[in-house]
């Protein structure tokens, strides 16, 4: 080779150390290049060193692009083609290839610009495994004159017949490994040896961000199938645990949680066996389902039983208040921190954190969950020292992930972290036998805080089998109230029920007449689930309780007994469907929070707390 020559012509040990840095065939190394004033001559001086040339600022602009491209959420595939159509804004090229490898050698991702049919998929295989081998950069001013290149990758390469091609190739590495290669041929020209020079400097660029892309990728799938690998264990654990014959074992108890129908005991059981680990909970299931009573139980019956359980809305709160609540903050951090204050990670140390409506952070609040997810450690705002904690999580939503993520507005990363072991708590219409155990509980509890003894007749539990419920437990239990509480008599009878008089809330809401939500037969509702992927036809009904998609108008025809819908009404009917949460009945309405506080206290309204 003439690279073997020129390092013989030099006979200096220092010029062969230094010419490890690049492998330059028919040619001098980069570090061999004379850079004084007295070798370039006196162009070389001109004009202030400081300044930026048009095409030097074009091509950090490319680079910059490049960087945005490999930070996106699409598939890495499409960020290296995104590179690979990229490259020609910034080095003169033909053809542009990315091979990355798996770990025995065998090229996992080949990705060109797929300009040449005939070179699809190929590569000059001497000079990736040279370059491979070294793990230093190679330029070679004419493949032709190089036994590195065979006859075929000539052929492939000159594809206009006689012409001189150069090639550049250089290492993709992680943490010191080659696990790739990016390479570009050209044709080769007048003053191609320093043209070459300055294209290996900037695709050496491009590789290092190729580089940094892979891992995070490598990252990313190693947890993703680590975290899948333990909910497949864990599933299967339970569908093991819970089979038929040992399902008549002894009825699992839990405090709060009332009922005995089919559906609560299965959930119940898998409670059970959830709380022996420490995994991630992804509790799922419409508003009103107890998922907060869940999370308790869970906790209660875990190893961390005795350490703090901590809970926290993420709905109700603005992301910058959302990241000083979770990591807390330092003195001074911002105007009225006067004093450092403990976030609900640091109170939760060695117990659960709680996390509900974990479905309405923003995307950018995302990122920084997953890093506390992940390394269970985090700063408080305004501080620089590293906090470790050791907190189990649980999250809870109404919202259907899987869509969010498919719209890019749920980041697929944090998905994964929380959805180690989802649990579904069933509706309250999947468990009507429960509802007249729930209604005695609530009525009791009213006559406990009311000094009152009402109870129910058998119409009155008819009545109650034969409503809806979309609001769930939580719409139970409030209409349990309103009926004791405006009940005349020591007994509760269909005739005391709103919707036995055409004025039942619910049923404005829903858009349905109130006599089919009483008064026919078995007039159960049938809702869309909001955990379920998208039909694949339309669903005529409306969305569930807590949907932020359901508009909250009054129905186009008037409800019997209600000629029109109140403001006040308006504003209770918003605080139903958002479970008493002022932020989120501010967003139903178009209203602020600041307005929504407003009118609760000019209308008189008393805010409920669960």
């Amino acid at each position: 080779m003439q690279h073997e020559s020129n390092k013989s012509d030099r006979g200096d040990g220092e010029d062969q150390e230094r010419n490890g840095e690049v492998i330059m065939l028919d040619s001098v190394s980069l570090r061999e290049r004379p850079n004084s004033t007295s070798d370039a001559g006196p162009s070389a001086s001109a004009g202030p060193s400081a300044s930026i040339l048009p095409s030097q600022e074009k091509s950090l602009s490319t680079i910059f692009e490049i960087a945005h491209t490999l930070t996106g959420l699409c598939r890495l595939e499409a960020k290296l083609a995104s590179v690979i159509e990229r490259l020609p804004s910034l080095v003169q090229m033909r053809r542009g290839i990315v091979c990355l490898f798996e770990h025995d050698g065998v090229p996992q991702i080949i990705v060109d610009d797929g300009r040449d049919a005939r070179c699809g998929g190929r590569l000059p295989q001497g000079a990736i495994d040279q370059i491979v081998a070294t793990g230093r950069p190679l330029i070679v001013e004419n493949v032709a004159l190089q036994p590195i290149f065979s006859s075929s990758d000539v052929e492939m390469l000159d594809a206009a017949g006689n012409t001189c091609v150069a090639f550049i190739g250089v290492p993709i590495e992680i943490d010191e490994k080659v696990v790739g290669t990016l390479s570009i041929d050209r044709i080769a020209d007048n003053g191609t040896h320093a043209q070459l020079e300055d294209d290996l400097r900037l695709l050496t660029m491009v590789a290092s961000l190729v580089g940094q892309t892979a891992k995070l990728h490598c990252i990313f799938v190693r947890d993703r199938g680590r975290l899948m690998d333990e909910e497949f264990r864990l599933q299967k654990q339970l569908s093991s645990e819970l089979k038929p014959h040992e399902r008549e074992r002894k009825k699992v108890q839990v405090e709060g949680i009332i009922g005995d129908s089919p559906a609560l005991r299965a959930m119940l059981e898998k409670i059970e066996l959830i709380a022996k680990s420490n995994s991630t909970v992804l509790l799922r299931g419409e508003s009103g389902t107890g998922k907060e009573l869940v999370a308790k139980a869970i906790h209660e019956r875990s190893a961390r039983a005795k350490r703090p359980f901590i809970k926290l809305n993420c709905a109700a709160l603005t992301e910058t208040v959302l990241e000083s609540e979770l990591f807390g903050h330092e003195k001074g951090a911002f105007t009225g921190a006067f004093n450092a204050r403990k976030g609900r990670f640091e109170l939760a140390d060695k117990g659960t954190l709680f996390l509900d409506e974990i479905g309405e952070i923003s995307a950018s609040f995302q990122a920084k969950l997953l890093r506390v997810l992940q390394e269970q450690e985090f700063e408080r705002v305004g501080g620089n020292q590293t906090i470790k904690v050791d907190v189990r999580v649980i999250a809870a939503t109404n919202k259907n992930l899987e869509e969010a993520v498919a719209r890019k507005e749920f980041r697929a990363d944090l998905y994964y972290r929380i959805s180690v072991v989802p649990l579904l708590l069933p509706p309250l219409r999947d468990r009507r036998t429960d509802i007249p155990l729930l209604a005695t509980r609530f009525l009791k509890n009213f006559n406990n805080e009311n000094g009152r003894a009402l109870v129910f007749d058998s119409s009155a539990v008819d009545v109650l089998m034969n409503c809806g419920f979309p609001g769930n437990v939580r719409e139970l239990e409030n209409c349990v109230q309103r009926t004791a509480t405006l009940a005349h008599g020591s007994s509760i009878g269909r005739d005391d029920f709103a919707c036995w008089h055409g004025q039942c809330l619910s049923a404005t809401l829903w858009k349905c007449g109130p006599e089919q939500v009483a008064r026919q037969p078995s007039p159960i509702i049938s809702l869309p689930t909001r955990l379920s992927m998208p039909p694949t036809h339309p669903v005529a009904h409306d969305q569930p309780v807590g949907s932020e998609l359901t508009p909250l108008e009054p129905p186009g025809r008037p409800s019997i007994g209600a000629a029109k819908v109140t403001d006040r009404e308006r504003v209770v009917a918003a605080m139903e469907r958002s479970g008493w949460v002022q932020a989120k009945a501010a967003r139903l309405l178009g209203l602020t929070p600041r307005q929504i506080g407003y009118a609760l206290r000019r209308h008189g309204i008393e805010i409920k707390r669960f």
